[in-house]
């Protein structure tokens, strides 16, 4: 299954050190041998998997050369019409394995990602893959990365309520959950920011330090530094903001020194 996190294949490139020329000539590889797997599988269990694979390597094709423009649109919704027909297949012929569901569901999810790296809606798409996200979780309930998919998806589609149910029960089962949730708290406090609702921003904020530290490459603010300053300057809630001041110092988070005064100021107290 795919692995966690919000990765075009761009930047998988780049890690892995592996040209784009090559990564194209290891799904058209993949594409082979699924077909032969296909023609040789003997029952509908290995064939839905053969099907799956191959399914799964026309989408990933299609996202690369997507994402780095090596493909016209015309093309790319070639590849993934042929990516989603082999996954509908692989669906039909075992219906009761997770991993079909999840397939499918990754490849709407990164049709539905890169429409919104585009400025273009998603929603159909994202939709499509929460529904199947949804029911590989019914399959195997103890499918974290499933749980995780889900919240991914639930966030990219503006749904942060449910996004955060599925992180939620994502913890349960693995502590990444953890870092989602800091995450996707982060973000909530950020936009609740952009609408001036300072009160809600810092709340939002102070959820997201409960879980650790928020990934600053997702989420646009420091939600430890936003939310002391709001409960200074804004709110005047001194006890939320010297708390906030503590965790920051148990993960190691900088917070300026002239918030600090401030906060030490008009608090009348030292940390």
């Amino acid at each position: 299954m795919a692995a966690r996190g919000l990765v075009l294949f761009t930047s998988f490139v780049a890690l892995s050190g592996c040209g784009p020329n090559t990564f194209l000539s290891e799904r058209e590889n993949d594409i082979k041998a699924s077909t032969r797997a296909i023609e040789t599988a003997r029952g509908d269990g290995p064939r839905a998997k053969a099907y799956s694979a191959r399914g799964t390597a026309y989408s990933e094709k299609a996202r690369f050369s997507r994402a780095v423009k090596g493909i016209s649109n015309d093309e790319y919704v070639r590849l993934f019409d042929l990516a989603i027909k082999d996954l509908d297949q692989a669906v039909a012929l075992s219906p009761g394995d997770a991993e079909m569901y999840f397939n499918r569901a990754q490849a709407y999810y990164d049709r539905g990602s890169l429409d919104l790296t585009e400025s273009k809606s998603g929603k159909e798409w994202l939709d499509a893959a929460a529904s199947d996200f949804e029911k590989a979780i019914e399959k195997d309930p103890h499918n974290s990365l499933a749980f995780d998919r889900l919240g991914l998806t639930y966030e990219s589609n503006g749904q942060a309520d449910k996004a955060i149910r599925a992180y939620t029960q994502e913890m349960a089962l693995d502590s990444y959950g953890k870092r989602r949730l800091a995450d996707a708290y982060c973000n909530i406090g950020f936009h609740h920011q952009q609408e001036n609702d300072l009160p809600a921003a810092a709340t939002a904020y102070e959820k997201s330090t409960e879980f650790g530290v928020a990934d600053d490459k997702t989420c646009p603010y420091d939600p430890y530094a936003n939310s002391v300053e709001i409960f200074t300057t804004e709110t005047r809630q001194y006890d939320k903001a010297w708390e906030i001041v503590r965790r920051g110092v148990k993960h190691g988070r900088f917070i300026a020194p002239d918030l600090i005064a401030r906060l030490v100021k008009d608090s009348g107290r030292v940390y």
